[in-house]
């Protein structure tokens, strides 16, 4: 099925709004079109494609809310979805955070949609499933990955006059490469919204190579090092923290950014004056959607400055609880880096080590942030500006905080799970255990 228009989504989400006998009503009309390619074992395992769209319908009288779903648009079933959403709400109990619709909105024009991606076919899948496995097999290494990509629109309308609308495209990879005696792994994610920036032989080359590097890696002491972040590796501490700039928790002593005596910590500085943090849903290399899903508009938004606590996300229940205007949770995180390359940072180490990524990440203690994982698929020793020999991964225990007070170098930015994140160099880096895992 095709990727609705504005003009369509209208028509559809008008005509549930006509049906409704609530207080108040709010249509959400989404969709996407997507295909996947597999490979593990140097073959195809699975490919296939799928296209969805789907009427979410949410009722309210008074306080009393109740939400009901379709896939089927013609005039029955809508009607159908709405008295169901309706009935929903007459029995369900009063939510005392009710917040009513919003009316209309001034709502920036995304920039996620490129026509290029959305034309993406089983033939250019096929393709990047090939441009991993046939250099894997020659380099006697094994190749596993998954390549998707989508084309997509969301839009919603409510009986208070708001209506908002944006088309959207995306691709992620990743792929893991092992070496054929199960010594060596290495592995590398890559997501953008234009396939024009991919670029698959690039990717998995990268993957291969350390693949091949790692391979009879040494056990080292665990300890406090200096560390080498590639942005696949600090973005799983990172992400945490972007996405725990929450005023809420904070001023209910939950998180970490609540103050010992009540409040919160904006205005103060919480790490090394040379983070900026923010996030921008119009920027040209990670944009995102400019609008919430209750249609509030989003906009650059500044969380740290010089180090300095600016701003925390305020829901409009809690915004209207203190009294402030609401700022909505931010829908990516950029860092801003350096000049440095990640050749330039090695090079000006004397004694560190390497990181390519971290996984298995979990909470020790939420209001230091302090996060459990470990290292995996290429962890190397270095010395006097060289790579001298792989090691065995750690497990860590540390927090972004801690680590961005510890900061030494910024490197350049690289797009990461739809972020913005340089590499960094950080000293006194938490590893209390070795894992013997590849």
């Amino acid at each position: 099925m095709a990727i609705y228009t504005k003009e369509e989504t209208k028509a559809i989400m008008s005509k549930a709004l006509e049906f409704s006998k609530a207080d108040s009503c709010e249509v959400n009309l989404y969709g996407s079109n997507s295909g996947n390619i597999r490979y593990a074992r140097n073959t195809v395992s699975t490919a296939g494609a799928q296209s969805n769209q789907t009427l979410a319908v949410q009722a309210n009288y008074g306080k009393k809310v109740g939400t009901a779903t379709i896939e089927e648009f013609d005039d029955a079933s809508i009607e159908k979805v709405v008295r169901r959403a309706e009935e929903l709400a007459q029995l369900s109990p009063e939510s005392e955070e009710f917040m009513p619709p919003l009316g209309p909105q001034e709502i920036a024009e995304s920039n996620q949609y490129h026509e290029s991606t959305a034309k993406i076919d089983p033939e250019y899948r096929a393709a990047v499933a090939a441009t991993s496995i046939e250099p894997a097999k020659a380099k006697g290494v094994t190749a596993a990955g998954f390549f998707e990509d989508s084309a997509n629109f969301s839009s919603m309308m409510n009986s208070s006059g708001l209506y908002a609308y944006e088309q959207s495209t995306g691709l992620e990879f990743t792929v893991t490469m092992r070496s054929d005696d199960g010594s060596g792994s290495g592995w590398v994610t890559r997501d953008y919204n234009d396939v024009g920036r991919f670029d698959a032989e690039m990717a998995s080359q990268i993957a291969i190579d350390k693949a091949l590097q790692s391979r009879e890696a040494k056990a080292i002491e665990p300890g406090k090092y200096t560390v080498i972040l590639e942005p696949a590796a600090s973005m799983g501490l990172l992400q945490n923290m972007i996405f725990s700039f929450n005023a809420r928790s904070a001023d209910e002593g939950r998180s970490f950014m609540s103050k010992e005596d009540g409040g919160n910590k904006i205005g103060e500085k919480i790490v090394d004056e040379r983070i900026n943090l923010y996030s921008d849903p119009l920027h040209p290399l990670v944009p995102a959607s400019t609008w919430t899903g209750e249609g509030m508009p989003r906009e650059k938004t500044v969380w740290l400055e010089n180090g300095v606590v600016k701003n925390l996300a305020y829901g409009r229940y809690w915004a209207n609880q203190k009294g402030v205007a609401p700022i909505p949770f931010p829908a990516n995180g950029i860092m801003d880096g350096g000049d440095a390359s990640l050749e330039d940072l090695i090079r000006d180490t004397k004694k560190g080590i390497l990181v390519t990524r971290m996984w298995y990440i979990r909470t020790v203690d939420p209001q230091t942030l302090l996060y459990t994982g470990l290292t995996r698929d290429g962890t190397f020793y270095i010395e006097n500006g060289k790579l001298k020999h792989p090691i065995k991964n750690f497990r860590f225990n540390e927090s972004p905080i801690i680590m961005l007070n510890n900061l030494e170098t910024l490197g350049q930015q690289v797009r990461i799970d739809g972020n913005l994140i340089p590499s960094m160099k950080i000293r006194d880096f938490t590893f209390t255990s070795l894992s013997d895992a590849v």
